[in-house]
């Protein structure tokens, strides 16, 4: 086998589910199905022969479920990162946060019950879970030549936009040339709310940037994550539950106020109002932007027209470009931004987009990403 294909055990106790999930991944360029297993039991003998490169995991299953297998997972030391393919969050979105607590990197929905033979509408957002976190792992092993990250950055890359014609140096907008941070904008005044738009690898990576973050930050915190509708409530919790600051879901006239962190809802898009007491949110159902809603673009859009240069914007580990262009916005405008670095992305799109746009100022690895965030909302700006 090729050092830079990507293997995977396939947990399921559907015989069918096993091979129409292993169907989709074999039939995937740079990937393998390793094994399969009917239940946690099983999977955990087979780990030791076959040292895969990510996990497939059902949760409800017969002897050792999804959840108690994640938890022999983690008493074991086993760090392969886990995709959680179930149906259970349908009954219940608790589930799928205690399996993100228990240290599943990521999850998906099985579109239609425990038995779902239309799973290959879903099969694009599976390998792309795949191929970032198996790549992710591969790299952190020492396990690939380059060919597996290399095929994983370029096929994660959105389609190249036409060329944008020369700025004059005159032009302090001007983005800079691809692979150089942004040339700073003078801002003229202090951070008053800070932006962060995120997909793939979201979730543990909030976790640990929320974990992270520091107790004295006065600033409000907004955030698009993609995730589905009935999942952000139950996401909001488990973030409150780690995190020093107040953490929950986005309603309607919310107001934005200093150390909160408000999650847009699933299938909503959030905007920021500045009044002149306090800034709020507004939700609404207009049209999916990118290709998603909530939408970054939509929520940086809003940041921009109100807070410009008072506003500190993120854009971290994703697919495709959702956030890059209205990124350069609120840059624009004055106000930072930040992106997370090629390294520590579980995916380099929406960040990677927006770097060679000339709209990220700061490029941070995601352990560093909290006390970014905090030290630059804390500059005395003029």
């Amino acid at each position: 086998m090729s050092q830079d294909i990507i293997s995977v055990l396939v947990v399921d106790d559907s015989a069918l589910m096993r091979n129409l999930i292993s169907r989709i991944i074999d039939g995937t360029p740079g990937m393998v199905v390793a094994g399969k297993a009917m239940n946690g039991n099983f999977a955990l003998q087979k780990l030791e022969r076959l040292h895969p490169d990510v996990i497939i995991l059902d949760i409800e299953m017969p002897q050792m479920n999804g959840l108690e297998f994640l938890e022999e997972r983690r008493k074991r030391g086993i760090d392969i990162p886990v995709v959680v393919l179930s149906s259970i969050a349908q009954k219940g979105a608790r589930v799928t946060m205690d399996a993100l607590s228990l240290g599943a990197s990521d999850f998906l929905l099985k579109p239609s019950g425990p038995v779902s033979e239309d799973i290959h509408t879903v099969a694009g957002q599976l390998t792309e879970m795949v191929r970032g976190y198996g790549t992710e792992y591969r790299r952190r092993k020492g396990r690939t030549g380059g060919g597996a990250e290399s095929a994983a950055r370029s096929s994660e890359a959105p389609p190249p936009k036409p060329p944008t014609p020369p700025a004059t140096p005159t032009d302090p907008a001007a983005p800079a040339s691809p692979g150089a941070p942004a040339k700073p904008v003078a801002p003229s005044g202090t951070t008053e709310i800070i932006a962060i738009g995120i997909s793939t690898g979201g979730p543990n990576a909030l976790r640990k940037v929320f974990a992270a973050i520091d107790d004295s930050l006065a600033v409000p915190i907004v955030v698009v994550q993609h995730m589905p509708a009935g999942f952000t409530l139950e996401f909001a919790k488990s973030l409150d539950r780690i995190c020093p600051l107040a953490v929950k879901e986005a309603e309607e006239g919310d107001a934005l106020q200093p150390g909160r962190i408000l999650i847009a809802p699933g299938n909503r898009h959030l905007v920021v109002e500045r009044r002149a007491s306090e800034g709020v949110i507004h939700l609404h159902d207009e049209a999916p932007c990118n290709g998603h809603r909530p939408s970054a673009d939509v929520l940086f859009a809003s940041v921009a027209q109100h807070y410009g240069s008072r506003a500190l914007a993120v854009i971290m580990t994703g697919m495709g470009r959702d956030g890059a262009a209205e990124l350069g916005t609120i840059h624009r405008a004055g106000g930072i931004t930040v992106g997370q670095d090629a390294a520590s992305c579980v995916v380099y799109g929406m960040p990677k987009v927006a770097f060679d746009l000339g709209h990220v100022q700061h490029q941070v690895p995601l352990h560093l990403m909290a006390e970014t965030i905090c030290r630059l909302a804390d500059d005395k700006r003029a």
